[in-house]
């Protein structure tokens, strides 16, 4: 397999925080399929993203077997936690969480929605973004994804105060012959200090 290579250096993706609401119980279903729930009939409200992309060292080798973990808010900007005090509605049919390694190639997908906006205190608002957390056999990054051109990102103060923003963004495109008409598809590359 061939190295990931760009014109420019490879910056590591650059680490975020945690934030409140990490599951305090994870689901029972934690399948890649995060618009749907086992069990249940209706999918999540919301836009559907496709989120991929590969985990690279810095030489731009992709790192095989790494736990890749996500957790976010719903489309109305709420998380299933028992701490989210937003007044915003739950989604029944989302939970909001999943995990999976990459293959050999570095490579890992999900299928989710595009999380919604939030207040926080003192009278702001979260951008939408997904938490990551990104264990390999000799490194742990957590980090927050954003969507490339949303007006919140420069308004809010994790994101602002990052130095490396272009590693925390991902543009969405149109979706793929092989997958739903009105889905969005995004590349993510995570790049680890190793």
């Amino acid at each position: 397999m061939e190295a990931y290579h760009s014109s420019s250096a490879i910056r590591p993706t650059e680490e975020q925080i945690s934030g409140p609401f990490y599951p305090v119980q994870k689901p029972r279903d934690q399948g890649t399929d995060l618009t749907v729930v086992h069990g249940k009939k209706e999918k999540a409200k919301g836009q559907i993203v496709y989120i991929t992309g590969r985990v690279l060292d810095l030489k731009g080798e992709p790192i095989a077997d790494t736990q890749v973990e996500i957790w976010q808010a719903n489309s109305f900007g709420r998380y299933t936690h028992p701490s989210d005090t937003n007044p915003a509605p739950l989604d029944p049919n989302f939970e909001g969480y999943s995990i999976q390694k990459t293959d050999k190639d570095g490579r890992y997908k999900f299928k989710t929605i595009k999380p919604g906006s939030y207040p926080v205190p003192g009278g702001r608002v979260r951008p939408p973004h997904i938490h990551f957390s990104i264990t390999s056999t000799t490194n742990r990054l957590i980090t927050q994804l954003y969507f490339d051109g949303d007006p919140l990102n420069d308004k809010d103060i994790f994101f602002g105060n990052a130095e490396n923003k272009e590693s925390l963004l991902v543009k969405l495109m149109p979706p793929t012959k092989d997958i739903e008409p009105d889905a969005m598809i995004g590349e993510w590359n995570i790049v680890l200090r190793q």
